[in-house]
């Protein structure tokens, strides 16, 4: 879906997901709030990316730290008993109607803002990857879609009556989508260390009886390492009229995905402020240099 608002000039910040991996852009995106620093004409999450975006569109300060470092924490939201009972290991159902619940969005800054956000979701059917625009009526489906990883939440939430999952299975870091729909200026907050690549799986098909009445989905599986590479392809050479800039966590950068050491966390956060602020500080001297 292309929005009218983008132009072949605009700014889009693109945000990868990774679950537990997205405290560091928590942190990224807290520094922006803090500053005030809303430079972008659109934006687009992905899985725990959308979520992120959504806090800092709303300018709800601190809101995705306490959601990572207390609401995903509870047992309510990752459970291996619940799982092993043939229930959710990770219920993002729960965790975003029970962190809307206690942590209010402020809806109406969002909207005043005029920044257009996308989330990604991946199609059941197709195995391919969709993209909405976030307003008041679909949030609350949306967000939950885009964060479904499979079989560890054994739902496929439905969006406009077609079941969806995890965006990331199908576009992790949506810069070729950003591109296409016209942005020459995009910055990408990353959920891995620069220089990371994402192997095949070594034995794909002992995965492929969880997937046995969803082929399209398997397949979005089997690609997924193309595809993510791809894009980090792109983001180390894009094209000479694009302009790219990368945020991403240090090589020391303690969290993985399902990390749940509250030090830890708190580590990957404030790597996360320090990277957000430090990049500020650069566009600062970009914009003095600009107008000097």
């Amino acid at each position: 879906m292309r929005n009218s608002k983008f132009n072949n000039n605009h700014h889009t910040l693109v945000v990868e997901g990774g679950a537990m991996r997205g405290i560091f852009a928590a942190g990224v995106l807290d520094a922006f709030i803090e500053r005030d620093f809303y430079p972008f004409d659109a934006a687009i999450g992905v899985s725990a990316g959308s979520t992120n975006l959504i806090g800092y569109l709303a300018g709800n300060l601190k809101r995705s730290y306490q959601i990572i470092t207390d609401h995903a924490l509870r047992d309510e939201f990752m459970n291996m008993r619940r799982y092993l009972r043939g229930g959710h290991f990770c219920d993002v159902n729960w965790l975003w109607h029970c962190s809307l619940d206690e942590l209010p969005l402020n809806i109406p800054t969002f909207l005043e803002r005029n920044i257009p956000l996308t989330v990604v979701t991946c199609s059941i059917i197709t195995g391919k990857a969709c993209y909405f625009e976030v307003n008041e009526d679909n949030m609350n489906a949306l967000f939950p879609a885009s964060c479904a990883m499979p079989v560890v939440f054994r739902e496929f939430p439905p969006i406009n009556g077609e079941p969806m999952t995890d965006g990331g299975l199908a576009d992790s870091i949506p810069v070729v989508h950003a591109y296409e729909q016209g942005a020459r200026e995009i910055t990408v907050i990353l959920s891995q260390p620069l220089g990371y690549k994402k192997q095949p799986s070594r034995f794909p098909n002992l995965l492929k009886p969880l997937f046995a009445e969803h082929p399209a989905l398997f397949d979005a599986v089997t690609r997924r390492n193309d595809q993510y590479n791809a894009a980090l392809e792109f983001i180390a050479s894009p094209p000479k009229d694009c302009q790219l800039r990368i945020i991403a966590p240090p090589g020391n950068f303690p969290v993985s995905r399902f990390t749940r050491d509250l030090d830890s966390l708190n580590m990957g956060y404030n790597q996360g402020v320090n990277a957000g602020n430090r990049f500020i500080a650069e566009a600062l001297i970009r914009s003095d240099a600009a107008h000097a």
